[in-house]
């Protein structure tokens, strides 16, 4: 791995390291600001839940943003923006539509920063490398999530807010200092020869990228996992306060989910490559990874569900949400594959597809807890259900070859 290469998955590591703290921050500071603002948990579903309108807006937009300016000029603007609206909140916070709106800004500004990545990624960085990358930027973003659950409780609710917004706004002085796009290609033998895919729109038409199946079942594999994952980041603190008797200290119990799924997210990422170099097809291994991404953490959920033990909760959830760390290298390292020259708009579309969960999963769960007297089981239920269907969809239909 070259230098440049490097230093351009560090980057965008980092960023997502910070992109995915900010996004912890509100569901750990909703109890404590519920306690001062008196919000029910309808309100608490809603405010929860605007970060995902403002990024579902944003995703094409992000991609397409890349392609025309440059991924330098869209990823400063991408973290100053979720950077601002982080430092903005606590001073908004006494007001619900000031605070709905800077969680809508949150979301449009992350929402231009993953589809800009993956950009940068099918550019920069070689076939055979890619797992790692994308595993690394992935352990990178639940590296954030730990950090941030284990610090937040201990802080003010106020500075959880301060706190990453500043660390956001110094990467982007980094980030302009460190990287600069070339002013055009570099064009080397392994270009060439295919080493690194190039990016373009041309001749294709948007409804290409709905009229395959391959691209589908990725699309369907996201939106089941992100379906979990919101689920449990938004509403895991919440659940153990109220329903395991956590104590504000123990909130930072959240953290060792993201431990766990932060190692499991590198290790997958090593044996996928480790089986594609060995002779397993690349479809096999990515069908492989997304079925342990999936199946494994519907099964732990309803585990979950269903025990009132406050240590055995958190090694239950720690567990799916570490098997959830597989589909790095599975279907999210799948777009490069299918779409070699279209990942970054693949990955927005399918990102965007996996946002509509965000919307959905703050009020529907606060709909089904209150219809349901203050049980949880038919949101763990429901969560498993999808991720079983989507791993039966992607392990039928997904491919590796190229069909854009």
């Amino acid at each position: 791995m070259t230098t440049s290469v490097s230093r351009t998955i560090a980057l965008c590591s980092v960023a997502n390291f910070i992109n995915a703290a900010d996004r912890i921050i509100m569901p750990i500071a909703i109890v404590p600001m519920t306690s001062e603002f008196k919000w029910n948990l309808h309100w608490q579903g809603w405010i929860l839940s605007s970060f995902a309108f403002g990024y579902i807006t944003s995703q094409v937009l992000g991609s397409g943003a890349a392609l025309k300016y440059g991924g330098r000029k869209v990823l400063t603007c991408a973290v100053f923006l979720w950077s601002l609206s982080t430092l903005l909140t606590p001073l908004v916070a006494f007001s619900l539509p000031l605070l709905i709106a800077s969680r809508v800004l949150l979301g449009f500004g992350e929402g231009l920063g993953l589809p800009t990545v993956y950009h940068i990624f099918a550019y920069k960085v070689p076939v055979e490398e890619r797992s790692r990358a994308f595993s690394y930027l992935v352990a990178f973003g639940t590296i954030g999530q730990t950090i941030a659950a284990l610090a937040c409780p201990h802080l003010p609710w106020p500075w959880m807010f301060y706190t990453f917004g500043i660390m956001g706004m110094v990467w982007v002085g980094l980030w302009l200092c460190l990287y600069h796009d070339p002013a055009e290609p570099v064009i080397t033998p392994d270009e060439e020869m295919g080493f690194f895919p190039k990016v373009s729109m041309t001749g294709v038409h948007w409804l290409e990228f709905f009229k395959h199946w391959p691209l589908w079942s990725i699309y369907i594999a996201h939106f089941a996992m992100n379906w979990s994952n919101y689920t449990i980041m938004h509403w895991l603190p919440t659940y153990l306060s109220r329903n395991l008797s956590a104590s504000p200290k123990s909130i930072s119990l959240t953290a060792v989910p993201y431990m766990v799924n932060s190692f499991i997210a590198i290790l997958s990422g090593h044996l996928a490559d480790f089986l594609v170099r060995h002779g397993s097809t690349v479809q096999s291994v990515r069908r492989l990874m997304t079925a342990v991404g999936l199946v494994g953490p519907g099964v732990f959920l309803l585990f979950f569900s269903a025990v009132q033990h406050l240590p055995l909760a958190v090694i239950l959830i720690s567990i799916s949400m570490g098997l959830c760390a597989a589909n790095a290298a599975g279907h999210l390292s799948n777009h490069a594959e299918v779409a070699p020259s279209h990942a970054g708009i693949t990955f927005a579309i399918s990102n965007t597809l996996a946002t509509i969960p965000g919307i959905i999963c703050g009020p529907l769960t606060a709909e089904l807890v209150t219809q349901s007297h203050g049980r949880w089981y038919p949101v763990f239920i429901i969560s498993a259900l999808i991720n079983f269907v989507a791993a039966i969809i992607y392990s039928s239909h997904s491919s590796a070859s190229p069909v854009l």
